[in-house]
């Protein structure tokens, strides 16, 4: 091999291993000291629990989501939209005095928690694909007005028969 040619082979291997330096470099720490993978657009201190899909009595009609969303961080912040996987999109509503209207955003104060269930504040769930189907789950992203979001298992139920704490559309 002539000299040109071993200088053109270093100068590839030199490259090559500051590539791949650059890249470790580069990658996002997704590990938090304990071990546990963090989701890279979670937002801090928020939580969500008892997160449950509602489907319609009649098929082709919208379901209802219902959970509590807790503000466990020092900050307020304002729930702006929501998404459910294996749908054609989410509305947040309010129930006050027998009247549904649309919610624009919802508050929540450091340490409050917004309940979302049957009778007042719960998200409508639109155009639903056949395959979100009573006994599975789907996923629930919640988006911030800053931007962040939070994504959390809906467990989907079919509505229940009795009395009128469902609500059914």
């Amino acid at each position: 091999m002539n000299s040109k040619a071993l200088l053109a082979a270093g100068s590839i291997l030199v490259l090559a291993a500051s590539l791949g330096a650059c890249r470790q470099a580069a990658a996002p720490e997704d590990k938090q000291q304990d071990g546990q993978v963090s989701a890279p657009d979670a937002k801090p201190g928020l939580t969500v629990s008892g997160a449950r899909l509602v489907l319609p009595a009649v098929s082709g009609n919208p379901g209802a989501a219902y959970f509590s969303l807790t503000n466990g961080g020092d900050k307020p912040t304002e729930l702006a939209a929501v998404y459910v996987t294996g749908s054609g999109g989410a509305e947040i509503h309010d129930t006050k005095a027998g009247e549904m209207n649309l919610a624009e955003r919802v508050a929540l104060a450091p340490g409050e928690t917004v309940k979302f269930e049957p009778g007042g504040r719960h998200v409508m769930v639109f155009d639903l694909l056949d395959t979100v189907t009573a006994g599975t789950a789907t996923e629930m992203t919640l988006t911030f007005a800053d931007g962040d979001k939070l994504s959390a298992p809906l467990k989907v139920e079919m509505v229940t028969g009795g009395g009128s704490e469902e609500h059914v559309h």
